[in-house]
């Protein structure tokens, strides 16, 4: 890994906590908040490709668990990496890393709309898929019930993945994913 990627991947896992000081939005019977994270994560993948995009996601979850309160609400520690936001924090990686491999490969021909699909594949449904199983096992619901209640994250997700396009598209030319294409032509 270059110097340039580490200071890529520290950048990124810096702009997800401060995304995680907009306040979360508590939902009575959902354990897990609405937040703005889930805009860096996808941000994280379509800006700086998979492989430093999933690096950044996992550096950020290392220093929630030496207890660093990035999290939205001031929260960090090992027992929220055991609570019931679990399994929506550990999907960040895997989503930055498949938003990052399926961005690269359609780098030359990217538009807004291919970007918003691939946001709403693995930013959103992805992560609600590996998040709101491992909600309910570890709150002790049914599986359906996490899933059905983790529909109320949708409209927000769905505004989160279209900033996340917009902002990628308009960054374009300073991507190190476009740096990266530019050095392998030369």
């Amino acid at each position: 890994m270059t110097t340039k990627e580490m200071v890529y991947a520290a950048l990124f896992a810096a702009l997800i906590a401060a995304l995680g000081l907009i306040p979360p939005i508590s939902v009575g019977f959902i354990p897990v908040p609405i937040t703005a994270q889930t805009l860096g994560v996808m941000l994280a993948g379509g800006f700086l490709g998979k492989k430093t995009g999933a690096i950044s996601l996992v550096l950020f979850i290392v220093l929630v668990a030496l207890g660093l309160p990035l999290l939205s609400g001031g929260r960090g520690g090992f027992s929220v990496l055991v609570g019931p936001s679990a399994g929506y924090i550990f999907s960040w990686p895997i989503a930055a890393f498949l938003i990052g491999y399926t961005t690269e490969k359609i780098w030359s021909s990217i538009k807004t709309w291919k970007l918003l699909i691939i946001n709403f594949v693995f930013g959103v449904l992805l992560v609600s898929l590996i998040g709101a199983p491992v909600m309910a096992l570890i709150t002790q619901t049914s599986i359906w019930a996490g899933l059905v209640g983790a529909l109320v994250y949708l409209p927000g997700d769905c505004i989160k993945a279209i900033i996340a396009a917009i902002i990628v598209l308009q960054l374009k030319a300073v991507s190190p994913i476009e740096q990266k294409l530019n050095s392998e032509v030369e």
